[in-house]
């Protein structure tokens, strides 16, 4: 564990700061997990690995994960919405949801072990990964013909109620599990479902958030201080985004994928 750390503090209470050896892993690596989750989503894929290496207990880290990227998320939303990128009549449906599934997810990781659940990751991302690489997935997006709009309200709801669940869990790649299925199931234009997965992803990082808090999982300096690294990440995202478009989106949702699935395997194996 880093030096300076309590291992399971009271909830609100600052942590001596015997070294800034935690902050200089974490923050930088923060600060590119947020662009990354403004772009394409997926920025836990690179965030909570960083808390992790810094020496933090992985209900600690996933919980001072939530507080951190969720600052980012929120300026990500904010400027997507004020684009015009998100449709609220649906995101309204799809918040719903995504923060009943948060909730319960958070809930259950704190009751048991992840151990069987990064087993059925390694399965599903290389499956993930091949849809990507089909061409099928994201360059398709905007050829797909439209559904009903009541099959559209469905399909995300669902989408949001289960990658909320998994997002209050574990959370790594929500954002681009989040993009895949509305561009594949939901046949959302890659814009419109990067707006949708930024109010999901906000409502997910809230939910599961405050029950992290209750727990007293939250280290309010370190979240707060990697916060504004992950807002300055994520307001270059998405300028970013709103210039380049969907052309930079599949190699960097490949990337994060890989990074993914090596930490797992990685786990997995120890």
């Amino acid at each position: 564990m880093a030096a300076g750390f309590l291992e399971n503090p009271p909830a609100g209470k600052r942590l001596p700061l015997e070294t800034v050896i935690p902050y200089l892993i974490v923050c930088p690596l923060v600060f590119i997990a947020g662009f990354v989750d403004a772009v394409a989503g997926g920025g836990g894929l690179i965030s909570l690995p960083a808390y992790m290496l810094s020496g933090i207990p992985v209900h600690m880290a996933i919980g001072t994960n939530k507080l951190s990227s969720g600052m980012g998320t929120a300026l990500a939303t904010f400027r997507y919405a004020r684009s015009g990128y998100i449709r609220w009549k649906l995101a309204i449906y799809c918040v719903i949801s995504a923060l009943i599934g948060s909730a319960c997810g958070a809930e259950l990781a704190l009751l048991i072990d992840d151990g069987v659940f990064k087993i059925i990751m390694l399965v599903i991302l290389p499956l993930t990964a091949a849809y990507v690489l089909s061409g099928k997935a994201l360059a398709a997006g905007e050829e797909k013909e439209a559904l009903p709009q009541w099959k559209v309200t469905l399909i995300s709801m669902v989408v949001a109620l289960v990658i909320g669940a998994y997002d209050g869990f574990y959370g790594p790649g929500t954002g681009t599990f989040l993009i895949l299925l509305l561009t594949g199931l939901a046949h959302m234009r890659l814009s419109e479902a990067n707006g949708i997965a930024k109010a999901i992803n906000l409502s997910t990082n809230v939910a599961a958030l405050t029950v992290y808090l209750l727990n007293g999982k939250v280290i309010f300096p370190l979240g707060l201080t990697a916060g504004c690294f992950s807002l300055a990440g994520n307001y270059i995202g998405t300028r970013f985004f709103a210039k380049g478009g969907a052309k930079v989106v599949k190699p960097i949702i490949l990337i994060v994928l890989a990074i993914f699935f090596v930490k797992v395997l990685t786990e997995v194996l120890q």
